[in-house]
């Protein structure tokens, strides 16, 4: 494998753990978001649900203050006789029943009433019984003297609609309140059985009386996840990794060029050094043999007599070479 190859091959990997390394913290970040909002609401649909059974106990506690007991009556005849608004504004209450002095519950709910009743008088607080939350219903019941009271609760009026923090036919968050094994679904969701990350809140309502089990989950599929901006991370980075690339390409480009203008440059500079030193030795000899002709010219022109002939012979050389360092130049 070249050089350059093993260039290209990193320089892809880098880019490659770089645009993984940024769509992940993109995935990471919408998945932390989607939490949060599951988070609160989880916390508003647990809050209001609490406000509304705490309310139920704050309407026993006042019914079993202000409502005398009517002895001798049919439990639901004496509420119905005494609160006949009640459901009217509260329309989670479905019936209200009375247990006078002396009297009993109705027969066909009485082993049940009497034990919640019993267990409200041992623990001072109101207590559930006939729990059939797939159905949605439940009693709440209150030991009182002389008169014992009991509400016939409709969760899914329980729940406030208008006060809901999310769609419940479209939300993806599955809510359910929970109680030994029972279920009652406020929020069917959605995706719950898909891969993907996988929230989930699980806290009793703010009641004694009432412990039902908040049960709040959402499963983020990776449908969810900001697939645009991680393709758009990934291009960034492509486009950034291919400027970044063509850059030095031309750089190194450039740097060729100049080093080749400067062995240009040097190689000039040695033809011309040759050529003067060719010139310079092709001058020398004609120049020297010129000098010695003109001399022996002189010496022969200074004896007396002068020898002219080997002086005109001596101006003839001498005439020769100079001719010959004109054709050189």
């Amino acid at each position: 494998m070249t050089k350059a190859w093993r260039h290209r091959l990193a320089g892809l990997l880098l880019w490659t753990l770089v645009a993984a390394a940024g769509a992940g913290w993109l995935a990471h970040a919408r998945v932390e978001q989607l939490r949060t909002a599951f988070d609160t609401d989880a916390r508003i649909v647990h809050r209001l649900l609490s406000q509304r059974v705490v309310q139920h106990d704050a309407v026993m506690a006042t019914l079993a203050l202000l409502q005398p007991p009517v002895p001798g009556a049919m439990a639901d005849t004496a509420a119905a006789s005494t609160l006949p608004r009640l459901p009217s504004v509260y329309p989670q209450i479905l019936a209200v029943l009375q247990r006078p002095a002396g009297g009993a519950w109705p027969a066909a709910q009485k082993a049940a009433l009497d034990a919640a009743e019993a267990t409200s008088r041992r623990t001072g607080r109101a207590a559930m019984a006939l729990a059939d939350l797939a159905a949605g219903r439940y009693h709440l019941v209150l030991a009182g003297s002389p008169a014992s009271y009991a509400l016939q609760i409709d969760l899914a009026a329980t729940v406030p609609q208008e006060e809901w923090p999310m769609n419940r036919v479209t939300s993806p968050v599955r809510v359910a309140l929970e109680q030994s094994g029972q279920a009652f679904i406020v929020q069917p969701g959605r995706h719950l059985d898909r891969m993907g990350w996988h929230f989930g809140v699980h806290k009793l309502l703010a009641s004694p009386s009432q412990p039902l089990d908040v049960v709040a989950e959402r499963t983020v599929t990776p449908a969810e996840l900001p697939w645009w901006a991680m393709l758009g991370w990934c291009a960034l980075t492509a486009a950034l990794w291919a400027g970044a690339l063509a850059w030095w390409r031309q750089r190194v480009a450039r740097q060729r060029a100049e080093e080749l203008l400067r062995l240009g440059q040097v190689a000039r500079l040695n033809t011309l050094g040759e050529l003067a030193a060719g010139m310079a030795h092709e001058l020398n000899q004609p120049l020297t043999a010129l000098l010695a002709s003109t001399q022996a010219a002189k010496r022969l022109l200074g004896e007396s007599p002068p020898d002219l002939d080997t002086a005109f012979e001596a101006m003839g050389r001498a005439v020769e070479q100079a001719r010959r360092a004109s054709a050189v130049v």
